[in-house]
């Protein structure tokens, strides 16, 4: 099996199988991961001192990840990569029309072609890459434990009347106990992660209790991705499993034999319940199927069985089952982002500040009501509260230290860093500053404190001075004063150390003696 990095639901629900009691052949039966990889991890966790009762927050499970996954991983064999380039033609050959070619003849062709790769290694390659396998004999299995298992299936009703006058086709979510076929009916308009959740919660307040184990169909809302081996589960559904304390254990496509106690019900449900029956709504046809599901399907004597479904799970079978939800369960949306150039990542039309070592990486976003999590790989890297679309969370650590007050749009750091120029400069930045609307003159903040790094904080600290004293407040008069004092400045004015730079008299300036209004007499003193 190719690697695959594992990410932190992966690894979340590896360790949760753990904690639980499952052996690490059937974690890797049933998580679809290599059971070489399932052992690393489990004994990294061992060594990290991680107990089987431990509670797994993301500390505990991000420091396994991450102690496992620094590891070099070790390049495929040459026969592997050889093979691999050859991958879509023994694909074609394996899926070759009216018969497959044997894997024997494909490898003497491959031969032929000059692919040096042995039999077992093409055989593994098949198996693990292009999910080749040769079907199992066809065996009758036993009922499971009691409160053990479930299985779950969607089933086309017919079409119903909304208050409206529409007609849309109706679905129905069927959950039938393994043990004692005891099942319930959750009617839907659609097929959503959200739906089959809200069904299934349902059910378990209707048994009162949850089953250890699930067995979907390959439904959207629950598979991501169908494989006989591997399948992938959808990452919203796999938090609801983790919620409920149950495990997933999918049905492989077109195979209904996986799960033969809903699949032969779905027809039950249609032709006993729904056929010849008016709903008034989508309500009323939830009510109706719950007391059917009590009344009639679960006081039958099942065909098989020959018991009344509900008795054997009123006697037996709820005392085995889980503890039912109290709360209706969140059902988050999960979801990759790239971090753009901005700091902020878009999900659902709302934008998440990330810091800045993230930048143009692509991460995964878990977005709940009340919460988004942002992760890179098994890493959290950043929590912000839920926005409305159209709404912004920023935390302006995220910005590089040198950016945030611009950022931000703050006027406490402009009048601070206007103060670190100079007494006048920061009065001057005060004033400009002080009206009941800052932020519309916060660019001739801005563009003070760049006078103060064009011609240095000791002449605009003068000239700061000079304009206070004479409450000028404009800072395109200070920008033309500076000019006009560096353009006239002699270079001895030029080169002074002081902090703050005496400025030449202005061009026009006059003596005192242009002023008298009368001759002076000597020896008279002038008033």
């Amino acid at each position: 099996m190719s690697y695959r990095e594992l990410t932190m639901i992966d690894v979340r629900e590896m360790l949760r199988r753990w904690t639980a009691g499952h052996g690490e052949r059937r974690i890797a039966r049933e998580s679809g991961a290599d059971r070489k990889t399932v052992r690393r991890y489990l004994a990294m966790a061992v060594q990290l001192g991680v107990a089987r009762d431990a509670e797994l927050d993301d500390d505990v499970v991000q420091a396994v990840a991450q102690a496992v996954q620094a590891r070099p991983v070790a390049a495929p064999s040459e026969e592997r990569a050889e093979l691999a380039l050859h991958k879509d033609q023994i694909a074609a050959w394996l899926e070759r029309k009216p018969r497959p070619l044997r894997l024997s003849k494909i490898h003497v062709l491959l031969a032929r072609d000059g692919v040096r790769a042995s039999y077992d290694t093409l055989r593994r390659f098949a198996k693990t890459e292009l999910g080749w396998h040769r079907r199992p004999p066809t065996v009758r299995l036993d009922d499971p434990p009691p409160g053990q298992e479930a299985q779950v299936d969607f089933g086309e009703m017919g079409m119903i009347t909304g208050p409206d006058g529409r007609r849309r086709k109706l679905w129905a979510l069927i959950i039938t106990l393994s043990f004692s076929r005891y099942q319930f009916v959750w009617p839907s308009l659609r097929q959503s992660t959200e739906d089959v959740c809200e069904g299934l919660d349902r059910a378990w307040m209707f048994f009162g209790g949850v089953p250890h184990t699930i067995i979907p169909d390959n439904l959207k809302a629950v598979i991501v991705q169908a494989d006989s081996l591997s399948p992938t589960i959808a990452a919203a559904f796999q938090d609801y499993a983790q919620a409920r304390g149950l495990f997933v254990d999918p049905a492989r496509v077109r195979s209904p034999k996986d799960k033969p106690r809903v699949e032969n019900q779905v027809a039950y449900v249609r032709e006993s319940w729904f056929q010849g029956e008016t709903f008034a709504d989508l309500a009323d046809a939830r009510r109706s199927a719950e007391i059917w599901s009590r009344d009639v399907a679960g006081a039958r004597i099942h065909g098989t069985t020959r018991q009344v479904p509900r008795d054997v799970f009123e006697t037996t079978e709820r005392s085995a089952m889980l503890a039912a939800p109290t709360e209706p369960f969140d059902v988050p949306t999960w979801a990759d982002a790239k971090v753009h150039g901005d700091h902020h990542v878009q999900v659902a039309r709302a934008l998440y500040s990330v810091p800045t070592a993230y930048l143009l990486r692509t991460v995964r976003v878990r977005a709940d009501r009340t919460s988004v999590r942002i992760y890179l790989g098994a890493e959290l890297i950043k929590v912000h509260p839920r926005m409305p679309p159209g709404g912004r969370s920023t935390d302006s650590n995220d910005y590089p230290k040198e950016k945030r007050g611009y950022a931000m749009r703050s006027v406490d750091s402009l009048v601070a860093g206007a103060k670190a120029k100079g007494e006048h400069v920061g009065i001057y930045a005060e004033r400009l500053l002080g009206g009941p609307l800052p932020w519309t003159r916060m660019r001739q903040a801005h563009a003070l404190l760049r006078l103060c790094d064009k011609f240095g904080a000791g002449r605009v600290e003068a000239v700061c001075q000079s304009a206070l004293a004479f409450d000028v407040v404009d800072v395109h008069r200070i920008t033309r004063m500076l000019r006009n004092a560096t353009a006239a400045a002699t270079p001895s004015a030029s080169t002074t150390t002081s902090n703050v730079v005496q400025l030449p008299l202005p061009r026009f300036a006059r003596s005192l003696e242009h002023f008298q209004t009368r001759a002076s007499v000597a020896g008279e003193e002038q008033p």
